[in-house]
């Protein structure tokens, strides 16, 4: 599974970046507002120059005209981006198009299988389904994520890759890999949270009052 860190904040970017674990980065309106950036596609540039994997930068506009003028701008700052368009008509006819002239594309937004569908039929490099969103309503967003994947699997043809968005827990991870998803995008927090479990703090308190007891080093 690939690992994308959903945040606009550069820093948090730079400092997940720097544990190879990252493969991308999701950012949205929302993200890039909370960011506090005054000027979003230099903000994109920079991050793209950061991580080499796909970038996601999305439209403003949701009509079909300028929404498409929009991802032409983006297309162009940097070789890695991957333009967002939400998964609606017009956004899924600027998605064909893109495609069709070897631009990346992430179909945001995506809450059935059905949308699912349209979307790799579009062309769309990602499709991104929000599972956290859906549980908040009472549904169960990890169903949305294996309906999605079946469908997928019985269509070689089908090239879009399972970007599993609205990540709130360690366990959302954990059981969109277990369903096969392609690719993860994480807020920094949940990244880090990954990492953590009791045992793995109670082992090394124990290693380490242990090596002290031992006297001995590895340094000179």
């Amino acid at each position: 599974m690939k690992f994308f860190v959903d945040t606009a904040d550069l820093k948090e970017i730079k400092d997940l970046a720097s544990t190879g674990l990252l493969d991308g980065v999701t950012t949205n309106p929302s993200l890039v507002a909370k960011s506090g950036a005054a000027n979003f596609v230099e903000l994109i540039r920079e991050i793209a120059a950061i991580v080499p994997g796909p970038v996601s930068a999305e439209v403003g506009a949701t009509d079909y005209e300028t929404m498409y003028e929009e991802a032409k701008v983006l297309a162009k700052i940097a070789k890695n981006i991957a333009v967002k368009v939400p998964l609606t008509p017009a956004g899924l006819k600027v998605c064909k198009q893109l495609s069709e002239n070897g631009t990346m594309v992430n179909v945001t937004l995506c809450f059935s299988a059905a949308q699912a569908i349209l979307a790799a039929k579009a062309g769309a490099t990602f499709v991104s389904p929000f599972v956290g969103r859906l549980d908040d309503i009472g549904s169960d967003g990890m169903n949305l994520i294996s309906e999605i994947c079946q469908v997928y699997s019985n269509y070689p043809a089908f090239k879009t890759e399972v970007l599993v968005a609205s990540v709130r827990s360690p366990q959302h991870v954990v059981s969109a890999a277990l369903l096969g998803a392609h690719v993860a995008t994480i807020p920094p927090k949940v990244i880090r949270q990954l990492f953590d479990h009791p045992l793995t703090d109670k082992g090394i308190a124990q290693f380490v009052a242990d090596w002290q007891k031992c006297g001995q080093k590895i340094l000179p």
